[in-house]
């Protein structure tokens, strides 16, 4: 493998000068820079990323730790932070936390440890000690799609609160009255958001979210599969089943078919975090669509901003409703009030002002 020194011996310049041709430095003659240039091709030369590190104190790299990788959800943010981040010159590693507090630390350690120039993160609970004296010691950070309340550090995320709203609009349009949820850990700001949205969209029409039919999942598929079962054996279950994740309106998918019931004309059903899934399941399922990739564009400008001086902002998106046929076919003249797909690319508005860090609870996901 070729040396910085055989780079300077092939171009006939100084390795000081190999030096600053590499580090794009002003003070260098044109005609040198040429000759450097061509030899690093012609040797194949690749600069010591490390080394380089030690010298700028930068390694251009982002640390990313998501929730769950074998959720589509969470596959496509971690797919767009790579590609914006490629984009602006930065390279990424990847740490998959699958909804393991103890795992997150973990990975978060271990990227600190590498000196990444900042992290993303996907909180999978409501923060833990490594958690906040990393966001306390200054290192560059963002929370993507959830967050730690009264942590100071910028959060990217949807607001699904008026997307909810639509579909409760719609469920009741197509004449449902008994709605059930499955819920997210609590421990989790988007577990807690959901269930909320869903209880002030469900007032708004008189209608009630009794104890009964708030089922605790954990965002994974088998949570789901769980609840709803308890749901069908209620003496009068629900008419809906609403799903706060995809993958846990899976697991529902799966119970109600196990009772030899069908989707819509038995029990409706409807998911929170639209997956490309969804088309192809039967009946299509009705679902909640956050802006996925913006979502992580948006996080990783956010944290390079931070990362290189700039003042970072907190991005807040808007979800919106995807109507298909897990709820039954829409009533003669029913409108349900969607935003266009271009209204995605515009911030709704920020987190409320983060606070000094304060004790929360305990697991998330998307």
């Amino acid at each position: 493998m070729a040396s910085i020194k055989d780079v300077a011996a092939e171009a006939g310049v100084s390795v000081a000068t190999v030096s600053r041709v590499l580090n794009d430095h002003p003070s260098v003659s044109a005609d040198a820079r040429t000759r450097v240039l061509a030899a690093v091709e012609a040797l194949g030369y690749r600069p010591n990323a490390v080394a380089r590190s030690l010298r700028t104190d930068q390694t251009r790299t982002l640390g990313l730790v998501i929730s769950d990788v074998l959720n589509p959800y969470f596959t496509h943010l971690a797919r767009s932070v790579e590609e914006e981040a490629r984009a602006l010159g930065y390279s990424v590693i990847i740490g998959n936390a699958d909804e393991r507090p103890d795992l997150q630390d973990h990975h978060v350690r271990t990227l600190l440890d590498r000196r990444i120039d900042g992290l993303l993160v996907s909180p999978t609970d409501g923060g833990s000690p490594l958690m906040l004296d990393a966001a306390r010691s200054g290192t560059p950070m963002v929370f993507v799609d959830r967050w730690i309340p009264g942590v100071d550090v910028p959060v990217v995320r949807s607001d699904g609160q008026a997307a909810v709203h639509d579909l409760v609009t719609h469920l009741h349009g197509l004449g449902h009255r008994r709605l059930a949820i499955i819920a997210g850990p609590a421990t989790t700001t988007t577990g807690q958001e959901r269930v909320e949205a869903f209880r002030r969209a469900l007032g708004a029409y008189g209608l009630p979210l009794p104890d009964a039919c708030i089922g605790q999942g954990d965002f994974q598929a088998e949570s789901g599969r769980r609840a709803t079962e308890r749901f069908l054996d209620l003496a009068e279950p629900p008419e809906v089943v609403f799903a706060a994740d995809n993958l846990m309106a899976l697991g529902a998918l799966d119970a109600i078919r196990a009772r030899g019931l069908r989707v819509p004309d038995d029990i409706a059903l409807a998911a929170f975090d639209d997956i490309p899934w969804f088309v192809h399941t039967d009946p299509p399922i009705t679902a909640i669509a956050q802006p996925t990739g913006e979502l992580g564009r948006a996080a990783v400008r956010a944290l390079v901003d931070r990362i290189e001086g700039r003042p970072p902002a907190s991005v807040t998106l808007p979800a919106r409703l995807v109507v298909r046929r897990s709820c039954g076919e829409p009533a003669p003249g029913e409108r349900v009030a969607l935003r266009e797909p271009s209204a995605l690319r515009e911030p709704l508005r920020e987190p409320p002002a983060p606070r000094e860090p304060s004790p929360v609870m305990n697991r998330s996901q998307s």
